[in-house]
């Protein structure tokens, strides 16, 4: 039986749910990279350009291409400010559709998991990097319980549950993203941890936000209304609110950058 999968469809949603942790981690990962102003930028995966307008904001790009395969992601991510620098259109990260050497630098924003051959969506970004070019990705650590959905996901576990999985969730490992990077002969090879807080308002928001994701709301609406209550009851145990109420906690996600060989 094949697996069901994860699809973003809705821009919107996903900048609710998904958007705000891209930019806290995405932060921390651009100044982890310090690229210098004037680059040609592809976000690979782009998304709803979330990721992309950050890219846009801090990094003074010559410009950017945003690839994506759903053109529902992309409608939205044509709406953004980003859209002044960035171009997006509808690809595939294990064919992009350019030339050798076209860009100066390539990320995959919380991507690389979903790309069903990881290795060759790593040797098409080093494609079309000049050589001495950036090549780089951060990736929720699915394995290692870092996904922002994590206080759910294990509630739903202890349920008996198995939550849905990124088609390539193993390539979210640190040691597997530095093999990918060093098997596509890229040089200079780092890796780190990405750790990110967000707050939300109260549980209710906490709540509402994540049935928003794709893969925890399908999951919770599919559940018989008295399990999905004691699911919402534990969850609501495991993510204790402050004094005012709000609810605080935080994600992980591994990170790894390299340079084309010149």
């Amino acid at each position: 039986m094949t697996e069901p999968q994860i699809h973003f469809d809705d821009g919107a949603a996903y900048e609710r749910t998904m958007g705000v942790w891209t930019r806290l981690a995405g932060a921390v990962f651009l100044d982890w990279l310090a690229p210098r102003a004037g680059l040609r930028w592809i976000d690979v995966g782009c998304g709803n350009g979330a990721f992309t307008e950050l890219i846009m904001e801090r990094c003074a790009p010559a410009g950017i291409e945003g690839i994506d395969p759903s053109e529902a992601q992309l409608a939205f991510a044509r709406e953004r400010p980003a859209a002044r620098v960035a171009t997006f259109r509808l690809g595939d990260a294990m064919a992009l559709p350019f030339s050798a050497s076209e860009f100066d630098a390539a990320v995959m924003a919380l991507v690389i998991f979903f790309v069903p051959e990881p290795a060759k969506g790593v040797a098409e970004m080093a494609r079309v990097v000049r050589p001495g070019g950036l090549v780089a990705a951060y990736a929720w650590d699915v394995v290692g319980g870092g996904l922002p959905f994590e206080p759910i996901q294990a509630e739903m576990r202890a349920m008996g549950l198995t939550p849905l999985r990124p088609p390539s969730f193993e390539a979210s490992r640190i040691d597997a993203l530095r093999d990918l990077w060093t098997g596509s002969a890229l040089e200079e090879v780092e890796t780190r941890e990405i750790v990110v807080n967000r707050t939300f308002a109260d549980f209710d928001d906490f709540w509402t936000t994540n049935l928003l994701g794709p893969s925890i709301g399908s999951a919770i609406a599919a559940m018989p209304p008295g399990d999905a209550e004691r699911l919402k009851a534990a969850v609501r145990a495991r993510v204790p609110a402050d004094a005012q109420g709000r609810i605080t906690y935080a994600a992980r996600a591994n990170a790894v950058k390299g340079r084309v060989a010149r």
